[in-house]
């Protein structure tokens, strides 16, 4: 996204905001959650909410072979704490899912002070001036680290984690509770960008040409998980470039939503339609998350990696090096079939 889209996007993000408010919606019901399968996988969505992060964690909620465990929300990322656990207990209400717990938190990075732009943060606080039913489900003030942690160490079965935001939380919990790599099945991030630009400059007016926002926002978390010993499919940009939003996607969906969760992910997306219009918008955190339920989604290439935490223009660019990490990365996937099963999942339909 160019620095004069960027512009176009704030200006129509704050008009679509207002005409939402403006304009009166269906109120959507819970759906009835898919039961899950005996060998559920367990997993913990780690997440900044974030508009693409929504979808993506409707997604893993749809699927009866993921067992969610737990929301971690980072307070660094996208949402702040508040608001990004309010709208994170009203996604899993939708979902049919209030028991699942949510947790928050670091609202800075690690180090440094990075940060999502404020009107970027204000828009996913408001839930794009879309609205959900309020959860009457307990808040948790368990901090997002332990939490996370807990649950891994205690865990049965090795647990997966999947990232949508910057690695605060994981970071923190393995610095913590470092034995907890040992009951790490797979962590799924979806960050980075390996052998293409970045998305910060491009989308900012941040001189930075080479990072990956989430990376880009808490470096060192990101530096420290890969450095950890974990097991790490990384889903960078060089993946999700290849699986764009299209404006025939909005399309299909527009005409495939025969639930709540379905219908909810059309509002998301038709209050960035404009965004989507331009073929600046990606699949980006659904993408993260399908990968993590079916690898055969993707392609994927050995490396090892190593980030730049000084700060700098090269800050947070996630580059290969002879003295980096092993890291599993997503060098493509198939757009086709991932939105096929996007929608599919999303609509109940598999079985």
């Amino acid at each position: 996204m160019s620095k004069k889209l960027l512009t176009i996007f704030s200006l129509c993000l704050l008009v679509l905001i207002s005409s939402c408010a403006d304009r009166p919606a269906k109120t959507l019901l819970p759906v009835n959650p898919p039961p899950l399968a005996a060998d559920a996988r367990p997993l913990i969505i780690d997440t900044d909410m974030a508009a693409d992060d929504w979808l993506a964690i409707l997604y893993l909620l749809m699927r009866p072979d993921v067992d969610v465990k737990a929301i971690t929300v980072t307070g660094a990322g996208e949402a702040h704490c508040g608001q990004g656990t309010r709208n994170a207990r009203n996604l899993l209400a939708l979902a049919g899912r209030p028991d699942i717990p949510v947790t928050c938190g670091r609202e800075k990075p690690l180090e440094g002070t990075h940060a999502f732009p404020q009107a970027w943060r204000e828009a996913v606080d408001n839930l794009l001036g879309l609205e959900l039913a309020e959860s009457t489900a307990p808040v948790s003030d368990e901090c997002a680290a332990d939490f996370l942690a807990q649950i891994v160490l205690d865990s049965p079965r090795k647990v997966q984690v999947v990232t949508l935001g910057p690695l605060t939380n994981l970071a923190k919990a393995i610095a913590t509770h470092p034995d907890l790599v040992n009951n790490l099945e797979m962590v799924t991030i979806m960050g980075g960008a390996v052998r293409v630009p970045g998305n910060v400059g491009e989308s900012s007016e941040i001189d930075n040409e080479v990072a990956e926002w989430n990376i880009y926002v808490d470096p060192s978390a990101a530096a420290q998980v890969f450095a950890s010993g974990a097991p790490i499919s990384l889903v960078p940009l060089d993946a999700t470039n290849r699986v764009p939003l299209t404006s025939d996607f909005f399309k299909r969906l527009q005409k495939d939503r025969s639930n709540s969760i379905a219908e909810f992910a059309y509002r998301v997306l038709a209050a960035q339609e404009q965004n989507i219009n331009s073929g600046h918008y990606y699949f980006w955190d659904p993408l993260a998350a399908a990968i993590a339920s079916q690898a055969e989604l993707a392609t994927f290439e050995e490396m090892r990696l190593s980030v730049i935490e000084d700060e700098n223009p090269q800050s947070g660019q996630t580059l290969e090096s002879p003295q980096g990490f092993p890291v599993r990365v997503a060098t493509g996937a198939d757009p086709e079939r991932f939105e096929t099963l996007f929608l599919d999942v999303l609509n109940g339909r598999i079985p």
